[in-house]
């Protein structure tokens, strides 16, 4: 029998044999009960909302969360026979491993839907967290979309949802027809204004099966927004042996986070709700703002470093944070050209937070590749750098840094079309014919990117961008290494 065979499978009674460096909860999992059902316990649930969870369950044991699958059987299945039990590695300077216990139980939707719709009814639920990615919310623009096949499913058989927003309203209709206060209904996914546009689709499917019970989902029922933020690379097998090794027991499914961690929660529950900002969340009523300040300094710094970091031939964001003048840079592009523009919410000093991205940028334990970041640039970069662009311009302000971390994004098209590389990017045909036909031309190269209308928008025509973007791309020159390093010097 293989040594890892061998070992002891990760569960309740492995616990006490664990050693010392281990971190494990610090309650009795099989004592706690279930208060919040979260739909779609994958990895970034498990390495983020249900950590904060397992951080409360000492001195509050009736918030425990029941997962549920929508779709597969998987994390039911490996985590079930370890007490729901699971390893977390936190990746920083000194990784460390920690066992969660907050999942008191597994459920497939699938399989098991009716003690799903069970849980959703019980009056100890108070609240439901969901990380199901964007296309879960089943939209089409800002709306639900009617015709996709898990909502038509849901419409014509509601007591037997498919779609997270059939289950929503399920359970909801349930406590409605029995008297039971509603949950509150919190999305965590990285999408902006997830709340809102998960209540419009919740209305709408509600409205469609019974508009009195819509009535009711709009006065009683609240949908917080929140912003989540945490690095969490993918389970693979070097984790499972290290975990292994360390823990003396076998973990089938462990997970991985940088050691940074932040959950922004607007503070507005229909029902009672955990005492979240105990565990180091942040209630607040300005979760735009917190949105707008990460995508603004964060992901706008991301989008720099992957861009010029691939014109110099470096791969991974803590390789680009080892080249001194791309440091240097970005650095004053945070500081001095994005936080003075950006609207921040109150309470966010923006030099500790910009001081915790670059600590986050140079962590060695995530290997985080530059390509990866590359990826979407026509969707990425309005929101992430164009937006602070416009509000310069408005405000007067030198936009000239701003402008390179564009013009490398031109180049860097213009690089992957003229070596036959596609572009992982919706507007790859277009861009790869923009970047065939540059001919290192500064007025004509920049004027094809900027009849890309779904990117620069009114932005094109803005006086004061023009001039300072072609110099920009200009510096850059054929986007070489040496015109690279010459243009951050």
């Amino acid at each position: 029998m293989a040594a890892d065979e061998a070992r002891q499978q990760l569960d309740l009674a492995a616990l006490a044999s664990l050693p010392a460096s281990v971190a494990r909860p610090a309650f009795n999992p099989a004592a706690t009960r279930v208060g919040i059902v979260h739909l779609g316990p994958g990895a970034f649930h498990r390495a983020h909302q249900a950590v904060y969870v397992d951080d409360l369950l000492d001195a509050h044991p009736d918030w425990a969360i029941c997962g549920v699958s929508l779709h597969s059987t998987e994390v039911r299945d490996v985590l079930r026979p370890q007490d729901n039990l699971y390893t977390l590695a936190l990746l920083g300077g000194e990784s460390r491993l920690r066992v969660i216990g907050a999942l008191r139980e597994l459920r497939s939707a699938r399989e098991e839907p009716a003690a799903v719709l069970a849980r959703l009814a019980d009056p100890a639920v108070r609240l439901v967290t969901l990380t199901i990615t964007e296309k879960g919310y089943c939209l089409a623009g800002e709306d639900l979309d009617f015709t996709h096949p898990e909502i038509a499913h849901d419409v014509a058989l509601p007591q037997a949802p498919h779609s997270a927003v059939g289950h929503l309203v399920a359970g909801l209709g349930a406590r409605r027809a029995r008297g039971i206060a509603p949950y509150t209904v919190l999305s965590c996914d990285n999408l902006a204004g997830n709340g809102h546009r998960l209540r419009r689709a919740t209305l709408q499917y509600a409205d469609r099966l019974d508009p009195a019970l819509a009535r009711w989902i709009e006065a009683e029922v609240a949908f917080p927004c929140s912003m989540v933020d945490s690095i969490t690379p993918a389970t693979d097998e070097p984790l499972r042996q290290r975990v292994a090794a360390e823990l003396g027991c076998r973990d089938a499914w462990p997970i991985q986070r940088e050691t940074y961690t932040q959950w922004v929660i607007e503070d507005r529950f229909c029902n009672a709700r955990p005492p979240f900002e105990l565990a180091g969340a942040q209630l607040s009523h300005d979760i735009a703002g917190h949105d707008r300040a990460k995508l603004r300094l964060l992901n706008g710094a991301h989008s720099t470093l992957a861009y010029l970091g691939s014109l110099l031939g470096i791969d991974t964001v803590g390789n680009a944070m080892r080249t001194p003048t791309l440091v240097r840079f970005v650095e004053r592009l945070m500081r001095e050209s994005i936080a003075p523009v950006v609207a921040l919410p109150a309470g966010l000093d923006p030099g500790p937070y910009i001081d915790a991205i670059l600590a986050r940028f140079r962590n060695p334990a995530i290997q985080h590749k530059l390509s990866q970041i590359a990826w979407d640039g026509s969707q990425k970069l309005p929101v992430r750098l164009l937006g602070t662009i416009a509000e310069a311009l408005a405000q007067g302000r030198d936009i000239a840094p701003l402008c390179l971390a564009i013009a490398a994004w031109m180049q860097f098209v213009r690089r992957q079309a003229r070596a036959g590389i596609a572009l992982v990017d919706p507007l790859n045909e277009r861009l790869t014919a923009i970047g065939r036909a540059c001919t290192g031309d500064a007025r004509a190269d920049v004027a094809a990117f900027l009849g890309l209308e779904t990117v620069f928008g009114t932005l094109a025509s803005e006086k004061g961008f023009g001039q300072p973007l072609r110099k920009a791309y200009a510096l850059l020159a054929d986007g070489s290494p040496a015109a690279v390093e010459q243009a951050l010097a």
